[in-house]
């Protein structure tokens, strides 16, 4: 029988490089009988450019290194203070598709500004989510033999400058927000625990689990 369980890692803050190559390795040795796994984690700085990225998304090199992804999207920044949550899930398994995962993802983030009495949505064709137009959350992923890798980025208490260096997601007049703007002081260990419940509440249906969630760590 095929494990049905999810796994949460909490990893700390880990170069891209290090998780990339992490992610291809995960995806490399599972078999039906693998967890399913989110992992939360940040990022050193670093560009991050998606297979559909064009050289001219990078309007500035202010010295932050640029690293050539396989996640879908285009050019995106990555840095502390920005929550990050890789999805190694077997759809297959767990009977969805791509669009109805990046549904399931963009409503964890939506719920989640809501406990905070924050008001989001989504805009057509530009996945991910966003406050007045403005975007808190970026969303990347790669289907391989129908497991999933790559995810979300959440802008919760960051520099946003470094996004002013390049054209975000592809959308010259796109502007970045974050939960800080909103909710000043707040930091990652504050929505930390309010993402959890949502991912749960939303792939309860999916899952065999307890409410025990477990933390466990791979470097």
């Amino acid at each position: 029988m095929s494990n049905k369980n999810l796994i949460i890692r909490k990893l700390g803050v880990i170069p891209y490089q290090v998780i990339l190559s992490s992610m291809h390795k995960f995806i490399k040795c599972r078999t039906i009988y693998t967890c399913d796994e989110l992992w939360f984690l940040e990022h050193h700085c670093v560009f991050t450019q998606g297979k559909s990225s064009k050289p001219e998304h990078i309007l500035k090199n202010e010295n932050i290194p640029i690293v050539q992804s396989d996640r879908g999207g285009k050019t995106t920044y990555h840095g502390p203070g920005q929550q990050i949550i890789y999805v190694m899930l077997d759809i297959k398994r767990l009977g969805i598709n791509i669009k109805e995962l990046m549904n399931i993802l963009e409503n964890v983030i939506i719920e989640t500004l809501k406990y905070f009495s924050i008001e989001s949505h989504l805009i057509s064709n530009a996945p991910g989510v966003y406050i007045n137009g403005e975007k808190i959350c970026s969303v990347g992923l790669r289907v391989r033999h129908g497991y999933t890798f790559h995810g979300i980025a959440l802008n919760i208490n960051m520099d946003l400058n470094p996004f002013n260096y390049i054209i975000p997601c592809g959308f010259n007049k796109l502007k970045m927000t974050q939960l800080s703007l909103f909710k000043p002081k707040i930091l990652l260990s504050d929505v930390y625990p309010i993402l959890i419940k949502y991912f749960y509440k939303k792939l309860s249906f999916y899952f065999c689990y307890d409410k025990k969630i477990l933390l466990n760590f791979i470097f």
